[in-house]
């Protein structure tokens, strides 16, 4: 039996999408435990493509139970769609599992959460415009509206009449805009309570009976360990935790049911949205890395903003989410440069600082150190074993584990599930 946390260890779209669907091979269940429809998971078997943004990718194989849990904020029609579209494509969804508990995604918060963007102006934090904030919100101000409370028809009429009279007044006297047609969303939302009806469960009893029964489970996070709202980069962050701690507040087990915590990083950076970034590269080489990478976001279209590995943030998701591995992905991206740049610290105004800092403000101001590397050129997307990698390849890697602290057990060099090599047992 095992319990296995994957989390981001970077600012998201790492491949956590790949990793999941690689690993949940041989797991029984995969768990979402936080984030809602701004993430996006792309996965490629037998060269076709699925975007996922709030099924677990383990959906992929007939045999797994997918659990959506109470950490998560779900926007109906999002779900129902992306539902839709897998049985349409012939991937069967009977084995989906939503919370009771988790919270939903209404109209209101999705305008709310362009119009409050949009006021920022040259400050905007470079949200995805889904809601997520808007609903997270609620939830902290206990004036959100569950899955459970969807499935009541009497008492969600109630809740959503009384947080239209906040949300309504907010929209007309502040942002100048249209009120919600009542009468229009509670249609749509009793439909879609309907449809989702048959797949609502108390998904901590499934998933403590799975952990009881010895059973593998996966826990799989969204976004990554930088866009989490207290160890991340503040306020250029997401509304929930991607960290690894989250993977028990947001599916109802104890923290000693985890065993074990791999985070996911790619061979360089990335990241979406506004916000410090020091190993960013400006130039023909983050260019390169972008075009190379398909560095697009699976949600939002947006080009990815590309650099060099940081190792500070390598040791820094180490550290707050007690990782026991790495994986590193899309390393094949990287063949073709002569030279390879690794950031070992920052230089603050001469001072090296090897940890990374709280402040924004700090942030900006440090110079990345670099450490080179000698680079390769061969093709490594047919290697299926570490000594099939070019030897730079390899002390590439040994580096970033050095200087994260923690061991490699899994390297990506491809988008296919097969273009995977496996380095440690990760099912103990």
């Amino acid at each position: 039996m095992s319990t296995v946390v994957v989390i981001g260890a970077q600012w998201g779209d790492e491949g956590k999408g790949k990793v999941t669907d690689y690993l949940a091979e041989k797991a029984d269940m995969v768990v979402r435990y936080m984030g809602g429809n701004n993430a996006g998971h792309t996965v490629v078997v037998d060269d076709t493509e699925y975007k996922l943004h709030l099924i677990p990718s383990g959906i992929l194989y007939p045999d797994k139970i997918c659990v959506i849990g109470s950490g998560v904020v779900i926007d109906p029609a999002a779900l129902l769609t992306e539902i839709r579209s897998l049985e349409k494509r012939g991937v069967g969804t009977a084995n989906l599992k939503i919370s009771q508990r988790a919270h939903v995604i209404f109209p209101y918060h999705q305008k709310l959460d362009l119009m409050e963007e949009d006021s920022k102006g040259s400050k905007k934090i470079g949200t995805t415009g889904r809601g997520i904030g808007p609903a997270y919100t609620d939830k902290s101000a206990r004036m959100g509206i569950r899955v459970v409370d969807l499935l009541d028809q009497k008492e969600f009429a109630a809740l959503l009449e009384r947080n239209l009279e906040g949300k309504d007044l907010l929209l007309t006297e502040v942002y100048d805009s249209e009120p919600i047609d009542y009468a229009q969303v509670l249609e749509d939302y009793t439909g879609y309570a309907t449809d989702l009806k048959p797949y609502v469960f108390d998904t901590s009893i499934v998933v403590n009976d799975a952990v009881k029964q010895g059973k593998n489970v996966l826990f799989e996070g969204a976004q990554g360990t930088l866009l989490d709202l207290d160890h991340g980069t503040y306020p250029y962050v997401t509304s929930s935790h991607p960290t690894a701690g989250a993977a028990c507040l947001g599916t109802g087990i104890g923290p000693t049911q985890i065993d074990m915590v791999i985070g996911i990083a790619k061979a360089y950076t990335t990241r979406v949205g506004e916000g410090p970034f020091p190993t960013e590269l400006i130039n023909e080489t983050g260019e390169y890395i972008r075009k190379q990478g398909g560095e697009v976001g699976t949600t939002t279209g947006r080009p990815r903003r590309c650099g060099w590995f940081d190792g500070v943030v390598g040791r820094y998701a180490v550290r707050v989410n007690s990782l026991d591995y790495l994986a590193i992905t899309k390393l094949d991206v990287l063949s073709g440069l002569d030279k390879l740049m690794i950031c070992t610290g920052y230089n603050y105004h001469g001072e090296i600082m090897e940890e990374f800092p709280a402040s924004l403000k700090v942030l900006r101001e440090c110079e990345p150190v670099y450490e080179e590397l000698p680079g390769w050129r061969e093709d490594i997307t047919s290697a299926r074993k570490l000594e099939d990698l070019p030897p730079n390849a390899r002390k590439y890697l040994e580096r970033l584990s050095e200087l994260s602290g923690a061991p490699i057990a899994l390297v990506g060099v491809g988008s296919r599930r097969s273009q995977t090599i496996l380095l440690a047992e990760l099912y103990r």
